[in-house]
């Protein structure tokens, strides 16, 4: 269920796989009505007949429409309305890529809200919009990359969670931290009406260049997937990679984020709650619950069930808290001094964002200065890049799984891996702040939706860049009150840990072995970087770039966490059986249905060109790669 931005995203492949099976099987009752499974409610507008990639067809009524293409589909054994390969009419895409950025916007706009105050920009509303406008078009640029070229699946690509821990562990360094400052850091420049920023002064260089140093061990760590997704390493890392190493390092994401979500609940901890509340009541109470909605179908009007409370769940608590918070504000009932507690739960501290901001602003390569490049934070940031790859490569299986695609191909999961690496440095070099993965919540909306077209996914991605385009939306959210963000981000980091732990059904929780190797790796990522963080200082080899290393290495949690469940795991006397490898990668290659051949994965336009050159054959990431791996096996 798509409850927060990243919290179905952080898991293993088998998890994954398993986690989407059951939300289809959930969800298969929704699609017993037809109209559910597209937005018919949008159908005032003259409805096409569906279109395939090689040729149009003619326009036909929506329940022909509906009826062929169901009809198509249920002879190969789904019920998609629309499948990989399919092209819906133009509209029907807007409106359904629009409701997959809105699934995936809590995760995206949360990583600049929590990366605010480490980077000093705290009270620096103009650098907390143009953050969110650029990390908006990046994400947009990267799932076109994807969905175009890479895994080729409809797969949304925005930013990781997986990145936040290093990079807080980075920002931590003492050079890093932020001064003492007796007046709050905010922007020394008004808002200009064009379209690139204009910041100066000590305040701007003061997160600038924490940003730069962000950007660069993002931009050189990157490279890691990169030469993973090429070189055809991914299968050999997946072999000594099992729950046990997985559970503790997702588990730790979500825990070592509670300081962040208790400081935005404790601005108000009353709407916090309200929050918590609210997507709580829409996720869970109400989410097997159907709206009634009106369509206008064969010249008359109708009645269909629609659930929208279980794919708005995030979006509605989010906005309901942010209403109260406004009527709260409109009628004087917060306080209307900083100094008193509630003061930041008022919606009108930053309306001089939106007010002053510019209409259009384009993110740019450098647009924050040239990247600067340290050992430490390189070394720490590897910890997020291998992270996210493993997660990355499950939601390939599951999003396969659910859009009626055959599993994905060695030659896919590689390209699809070494394509998210090159999205990384394309964040790094535009300046988000963080790099780019595969949301998950969005493959979870293709089981309801039933519509898996990768057109689809290409249409979000250019309303992304648009509307990252659009300065004045982005400046919209930085009125979100804190304790908003706060609740969203209980729920959230809650989930992501929980996920880490659902790893651990493949197990055997009965073996002392699992046990030790669980408990230790998980306790040891909670002690040693809250010891160091109590001691600064204390690690003086007498070079600062190791002292440095040390440091970033041991205060990021998913590192510990990972590598000793990983080291435990694969040195301690276990058998397969026990130590839940079989049962893992057996989940991840079930068969499937699947509406299309293994040439939905192809590169397109490039099929001739690679048949025509054998040396392309030898190429771990081209389709062509196949071509090799079946002549061996015959």
């Amino acid at each position: 269920m798509p409850l927060g931005p990243q919290s179905s995203k952080i898991q293993s492949i088998p998890t994954l796989i398993h986690l989407r099976e059951k939300h289809l099987q959930k969800s298969r009752f929704i699609c017993d009505n037809l109209n559910v499974n597209v937005f018919v409610f949008l159908t005032f507008l003259p409805f096409k007949g569906k279109e395939s990639d090689e040729q149009p067809q003619l326009s036909v009524d929506v329940g022909e429409q509906h009826a062929e293409a169901l009809e198509e589909n249920a002879d190969k054994g789904v019920d998609l309305v629309y499948s990989l390969n399919d092209r819906p009419p133009w509209y029907l895409c807007i409106l359904l890529g629009f409701q997959h950025y809105i699934l995936a916007f809590g995760g995206i706009i949360a990583i600049p809200l929590i990366l605010a105050e480490p980077l000093c920009i705290r009270d620096n509303n103009e650098a907390k919009s143009q953050l969110i406008s650029t990390i908006f078009f990046v994400s947009g640029l990267c799932t076109l990359l994807q969905t175009a070229v890479g895994t080729r699946l409809p797969i949304l690509q925005g930013g990781t969670f997986s990145f936040i821990t290093p990079t807080l562990a980075i920002l931590a360094l003492p050079k890093w931290q932020c001064p003492n400052l007796a007046e709050p850091a905010v922007a020394s420049s008004q808002f200009q009406n064009d379209t690139g920023p204009k910041l100066s002064g000590n305040s701007d260089e003061l997160w600038m260049s924490r940003m730069r140093e962000i950007q660069g061990a993002i931009l050189v760590s990157s490279l890691i997937q990169i030469v993973i997704g090429f070189s055809g390493l991914v299968g050999f890392v997946l072999k000594y990679i099992g729950p046990l190493a997985i559970a503790p390092t997702i588990n730790l994401i979500g825990l070592s984020l509670f300081i962040e979500a208790g400081k935005k609940s404790g601005a108000h901890w009353g709407i916090a709650a309200l929050t918590v509340c609210l997507i709580l009541l829409f996720s869970q109470y109400l989410g097997k619950v159907n709206v009634p909605m009106i369509a206008y179908k064969d010249k008359k009007w109708k009645v269909f069930q629609y659930p929208l409370f279980k794919l708005f769940s995030a979006l509605f608590g989010m906005c309901g808290g942010w209403l109260v918070c406004f009527l709260l504000t409109v009628f004087d009932v917060l306080p209307s001094q900083s100094t008193e507690y509630g003061y930041s739960a008022r919606t009108d501290i930053s309306l001089d964002a939106v007010t002053n901001s510019p209409w259009f602003h384009v993110p740019y390569p450098g647009q924050w200065g040239a990247p600067t490049v340290s050992v430490s934070s390189v070394m720490g940031m590897m910890a997020g890049v291998l992270a996210s790859t493993m997660e990355s490569i499950g939601d390939y299986y599951a999003c396969a799984r659910l859009s009626g695609a055959p599993p994905p191909p060695t030659h896919a999961i590689n390209r699809g891996i070494a394509i998210e690496g090159i999205g990384c440095i394309i964040a790094a070099l535009w300046g988000t702040g963080n790099g780019t993965t595969s949301y998950s919540q969005n493959i979870a909306a293709l089981g309801i939706t039933k519509v898996c077209s990768r057109l689809v996914l290409q249409t979000t991605g250019i309303l992304m860049i648009v509307l990252g385009i659009f300065g004045k939306f982005g400046a919209v959210f930085i009125t979100i009150p804190d304790p908003v963000i706060g609740g969203m981000f209980l729920v959230m980091f809650g989930m992501i840990a929980a996920v880490g732990i659902s790893n651990l059904q493949y197990v055997d929780l009965n073996s002392s072995r699992n046990l030790l190797i669980l408990g230790f790796s998980t306790f040891s990522g909670l002690v040693l970087p809250t010891w160091f963080h109590s001691n600064p200082g204390i690690i003086d080899t007498g070079m600062k770039e190791l002292d440095q290393v040390i440091v970033v290495l041991f205060t990021t949690h998913m590192f510990i966490g990972g590598f000793f469940g990983f080291v435990l795991d694969n040195t301690i006397p276990g058998t397969a059986k026990e130590r839940g490898i079989n049962k893992w990668k057996v989940m991840g290659h079930e068969d499937s249905k699947s509406t299309c051949d293994q040439s939905c994965y192809d590169i397109p336009f490039c099929n001739a060109l690679l048949q025509r050159f054998k040396c392309f054959q030898y190429l771990p990431f081209l389709p062509s790669y196949k071509t090799t791996q079946q002549g061996a096996s015959k």
